[in-house]
């Protein structure tokens, strides 16, 4: 994947910060590719980066404008289009990761044929991937699993990956989304491969491996999502995961998007393992992951703290405290991953 930095972040007109998750996930992990954001009239989201127009992008060295959203569905607003145009006929590159392929709208097809600048659409693999096989594989793997989608798995498989590293051992950060893909430069979007060949694409990103070596596969989703627990089932499978860490955020009351009520942590814990025991009998939970953006510093000692005690697991939040406890559990259940 070539996406040419520095960056012009593009929110369009956005509801909510959620919605620009995929530009927030990328100033937070790779701000040092992140010159400006840019947004229309009515966005509700701020990266807390300056405001460039295209012209000042341009000036400044933007080589890649990012269409930083993640909507429901992955649409692209037909509005869009203008500010996408002015930004290729400026000399920029165009990045997006919604389903959406920047070239199915016409009037940004033709001016990227016109200008000679490049499409990047994340979330369209060229590679074709194989059914699942379940088969046994070597190495050592960690999946993220939510109690919804949007909660954590991503930065918790990230801030694992930097601590593990830290540590010296041997970890990589497996991307299954479009916002893990930019910042880590290879994945695959896994809601965006037909559902047959959803498990043989989370095989392709993660195979055998040494030993000791750990790869942290992001999470999609939740299992108890009604709009994308097949797409967290099959990551499930074909993880094949010899453990999980459980992402939560404590202030919802209902999942994203939709009506139903937010399921519990232990009921997240007993449905991966019913379900996880199809590809590995041995998986099992590895700590907790709570994001208390939300909560004061107090309370989000205190909620760590009672839910570690409930559920007998190393829990944290890894922006505001770090991975480390989970880290040093990992090391304890599997003590051959250590660093020689």
């Amino acid at each position: 994947m070539i996406v040419e930095a520095p960056y012009l972040m593009f929110l369009g007109d956005v509801p909510d910060q959620l919605a620009a998750k995929t530009a927030q996930g990328i100033v937070d992990w790779r701000p040092e590719w992140c010159r400006g954001q840019l947004r229309l009239a009515g966005c509700k989201a701020d990266l807390k980066i300056p405001d460039m127009t295209i012209e000042e992008a341009a000036k400044a060295g933007c080589r890649t404008l990012i269409v930083g959203v993640a909507n429901a569905g992955g649409v692209l607003p037909d509005h869009w289009s203008e500010t996408i145009v002015k930004a290729i006929e400026a000399g920029m590159d165009v990045a997006s990761g919604l389903h959406a392929r920047l070239a199915s709208k016409p009037v940004i097809a033709e001016a990227a044929l016109r200008h000679n600048r490049r499409l990047t659409d994340v979330r369209h693999s060229s590679e074709t991937f194989a059914t699942g096989k379940g088969t046994k594989r070597s190495g050592l793997r960690l999946l993220t699993v939510g109690t919804d989608c949007s909660v954590g798995k991503k930065y918790t498989a990230l801030a694992l990956e930097k601590e593990m590293r830290k540590q010296g051992l041997d970890a990589d950060f497996r991307a299954t989304g479009q916002t893990g893909l930019f910042i880590s430069g290879r994945g695959v979007a896994i809601d965006a491969v037909v559902a047959d060949f959803i498990s043989g694409a989370v095989e392709w990103i993660s195979p055998a491996a040494a030993p000791n070596h750990w790869d942290l596969i992001e999470g999609q989703g939740s299992l108890f999502h009604p709009s994308f627990a097949g797409v967290s089932l099959g990551l499930l499978h074909g993880a094949q995961p010899d453990c999980f860490v459980i992402c939560h955020e404590p202030t919802r009351t209902t999942m994203r998007g939709v009506k139903h009520p937010l399921p519990s942590i232990r009921a997240v814990i007993d449905l991966t393992i019913t379900c996880g025991k199809l590809t590995n009998p041995a998986i099992r939970p590895a700590g907790i992951s709570v994001n208390t953006e939300h909560l004061a510093e107090a309370e989000a000692r205190a909620l760590v703290e009672t839910l570690e005690k409930e559920h007998d697991l190393p829990t944290t939040d890894p922006i505001r405290f770090g991975v480390g406890a989970i880290v040093a559990n990992l090391l304890r259940l599997y003590p051959h991953s250590k660093a020689a």
